[in-house]
């Protein structure tokens, strides 16, 4: 059986007397879609911060690839293919649709003001250029290539956000919410943009409200509750299990 790609090791965060994590245990496997649920409040994001290195834990270990990264800077996790997007969009929204794709290759981004000016990084221009270009093909962006971020659908935006993420070669990507503010339709196309975004070998893991959407999405899902592991499976097993119905699918407030 294949080694994780992701641990989390009895992994707590304190802040002053607030417990927000407490002692998690949990596994992502390569090539799966892994989500992370529970109520408001349950500790997900700062599970996810934790991950990805915004906050470094009170104790435990996170683990990828089998290396300790714990509390190991943003930058540096995105630089060995740990990949996080956020709740909120975060894209350059003055740029076009292209820069901001251009803008995730991390040979692009390393390009220095110097190099430019005297053509010597013409050749990584033209790599990362048709990396992005070859991304908003497979998002089915490309006819919006020179438009400005900032005049897409919400929907579009957050493919967008998606592509920038993959121009930066992650082996895993945390979805923060990919789902939030969409309608059903557009909810139904980024859930077949997670499952592509699969099948080109990239291990994903998400924190999302919306059910329909996990369910329908993911391989295993880890529940939490008031910092800790309530439950985990399938989304079957998850579905039936009476913790998980009494803290979080049973309530209509939680489960919207």
């Amino acid at each position: 059986m294949s080694e994780p790609v992701l641990q989390v090791k009895d992994l707590s965060r304190h802040f002053g007397g607030l417990i927000a994590v407490n002692q998690l245990n949990f596994a992502v496997m390569p090539g799966a879609i892994h989500g992370l649920i529970g109520p408001n409040g349950a500790g997900k994001t700062t599970t996810f911060n934790l991950i990805s290195g915004f906050y470094a834990p009170t104790s435990g270990q996170v683990i990828y690839q089998g290396r300790d990264v714990s509390g190991m800077k943003t930058a540096k996790l995105a630089e060995i293919g740990l990949i996080r997007t956020f709740q909120g969009t975060t894209l350059f929204k003055e740029f076009t649709v292209i820069d901001n794709v251009r803008v995730g290759c991390h040979s692009s981004a390393r390009s220095g003001f110097i190099g430019r000016v005297l053509g010597t990084d013409r050749e990584v221009e033209v790599h990362a250029t048709a990396k992005a270009e070859e991304l908003l093909e497979f998002f089915s962006l490309e006819s919006m290539r020179d438009e400005l971020a900032a005049n897409l659908a919400h929907g579009h935006q957050r493919a967008l956000g998606m592509a920038v993420a993959l121009a930066a070669d992650p082996k895993i990507i945390l979805l923060d919410e990919p789902f939030t503010g969409m309608n059903p339709e557009e909810t139904t196309r980024m859930m077949q943009l997670v499952r592509d975004v699969r099948q080109r070998g990239i291990t994903v893991m998400l924190v999302e409200h919306d059910m329909q959407a996990i369910m329908g999405l993911c391989d295993t899902i880890t529940v939490m509750n008031f910092g800790s592991l309530l439950a985990e499976g399938t989304p079957q097993e998850v579905r039936n299990n009476p913790q998980v119905i009494e803290a979080y699918l049973g309530s209509a407030d939680h489960a919207a």
